[in-house]
This record gives structure tokens, C-alpha cells and sequence, in this order.
């Protein structure tokens, strides 16, 4: 049996969205996938390894971490995903490390991300 693996909360300020979360400011839509987990976890890799300034820095059977960084001021952002087999979703997290506000760019990122992934996994 894997360890069950949950993403952390997003925090009050406003740099973060969670497929977990359940308040407007940070919750935002999972993404469904109708392959194996295994397969649909290597088809989102493949969408993220065509993504500049990204980098993989965890991983296991249902679970990815990335480090994605801004091009001018170098700011590091971490952006999980969690593949739920029960229910062939996949949950995410996108969070800044530092700062208040994101202006958007978390939520931009991950609504990015769904139209590259649509039909994918």
C-alpha cells in the first residue's frame, strides 16, 4: 500500500491555487484522466519537459514536484500533482515561495497547463 501523499493548503495569501482548496481565491478545476496513471503521469511530463525554466525535482508512483522559474526576477514557484487512481483525477498545487501577491500567475500557469494536457491523459 503507498503512502497516502496530500497536498499542503494554500496559504491566506493570495500567490497559490489548490485543486484542494475550497475557497474562491485559491480553488481552481482538477484535470481528469482517462489512461493508466502511469501512462497519463508520463504524458504530463512530456507536456512539462517542452515548458522552459522547469525543472523536476520529486517523484513517485503518484506523484510529481516541480520548480518552475520567472524569467526576469528568478522567483521559484512549486507546482505538485497528486494522481487520484480512484478517481482519475489529477489534483495540483501551485504556490509561490516568496511574496504576497502572484498577480495571477499561479492560476494563469495551471489554466495554461490544461488546455497543453486537454486530451493528453
Amino acid at each position: 500500500m503507498l503512502p497516502t501523499r496530500t497536498l499542503q493548503p494554500c496559504p491566506s495569501s493570495p500567490n497559490c491555487v489548490s485543486t484542494q482548496a475550497t475557497d474562491e481565491g485559491h480553488a481552481i478545476a482538477s484535470f481528469r484522466y482517462t489512461k493508466a496513471r502511469a501512462e497519463a503521469k508520463e504524458a504530463l511530463k512530456t507536456v512539462l519537459a517542452t515548458l522552459s525554466r522547469t525543472k523536476l525535482v520529486e517523484e513517485d508512483e503518484s506523484y510529481l514536484h516541480y520548480e518552475f522559474t520567472s524569467l526576469l526576477l528568478r522567483f521559484v514557484d512549486d507546482v505538485e500533482f497528486l494522481f487520484d487512481e480512484t478517481t482519475k483525477t489529477v489534483h495540483f498545487r501551485s504556490a509561490s515561495r516568496t511574496g504576497y501577491s502572484d498577480l495571477g500567475v499561479n492560476r494563469k500557469r495551471m489554466e495554461h497547463m490544461r488546455a497543453l494536457v486537454s486530451g493528453k491523459l
